[in-house]
């Protein structure tokens, strides 16, 4: 039953690093590194846009619940 268990380990781990090294090799590439930068800015930006929704959502329920609504 162990060696079971550390063979599921050990495909796990194989394809753990196989992941890795494809992601390495298209990172090397310009456009590769392009592409993930990219890709950052714009979780980045839309992790921005979210908490921006979120705080206006917020100041509105804040305002209804002192009465300031205008």
């Amino acid at each position: 039953m162990k060696r079971i268990v550390w063979l599921g380990v050990g495909v796990a781990i194989g394809a753990i690093a196989c992941q890795k090294v494809i992601e390495a090799r298209s990172l090397a590439s310009p456009g590769g590194l392009n592409r993930a930068v990219g890709e950052l800015a714009d979780s980045i930006a839309h992790f921005a846009d979210q908490v921006r929704a979120g705080m206006a959502e917020r100041e509105t329920e804040l305002r209804s619940g002192l009465g300031l609504d205008s």
